[in-house]
């Protein structure tokens, strides 16, 4: 990714990179340490590595089951701010979820999307130079528990769900593609 957006010129097409990962925590350039893992509560996730990646937000965890979509995009070619695109990467979520008759909202000052409180789909970026990456991740038929370990995106007894749960049965690749589809319809839409 960073290769990628570094070496990208004013022509390079924007991409999205639908994928899973195996365990880890991840932690943004601010986040805090305090937020977990706590071992001493929960030592089965001491076998789950801890790294510091370049972008916003702070620690969350992401597994098999999960969905991550990589958003490589120009957002200075789009005349697009970054809170434009937070919101657009938002709305693709809300929409996809839509589909499947799940009805999810945005919380004003906690990036990310949420069903009846709980956080579905969280997002952290890095622009450099007009440029985005790193994206957002839905969690759809992954486990769960070692989110109890660490104060997800910092915030303290936030509760997480997965689609799942929400009585979505499609599996992660088939929402992966479909939110790649979406994200890119809505940036043809409104900011080709």
């Amino acid at each position: 990714m960073r290769v990628f957006t570094a070496q990208r010129g004013a022509d390079t097409p924007d991409e999205l990179w639908v994928l899973e990962h195996p365990p880890v925590y991840t932690l943004g350039l601010g986040a805090d340490p305090a937020h977990g893992p706590n071992y001493s509560l929960h030592g089965e996730a001491a076998a789950i590595p801890i790294l510091r990646v370049e972008r916003g937000g702070e620690i969350t965890y992401h597994g098999p089951g999960q969905v991550i979509v990589y958003t490589l995009v120009d957002l200075a070619r789009r005349d697009l701010k970054v809170r434009e695109f937070v919101c657009l990467l938002e709305q693709s979520v809300i929409d996809v979820l839509a589909v499947h008759g799940v009805a999810a909202v945005r919380k004003p000052g906690a990036p990310g999307v949420y069903v009846d409180g709980a956080k579905v789909a969280a997002l952290g970026l890095r622009v450099t130079r007009g440029r985005a990456f790193h994206g957002l991740a839905l969690n759809v038929d992954m486990e769960l528990a070692p989110f109890a370990a660490i104060d997800p995106c910092g915030h303290p007894g936030l509760l997480v769900t997965r689609t799942r749960d929400l009585g979505v049965a499609a599996p992660p690749a088939a929402l992966g593609g479909a939110l790649a589809e979406r994200i890119a319809v809505l940036m043809e839409q409104s900011h080709a």
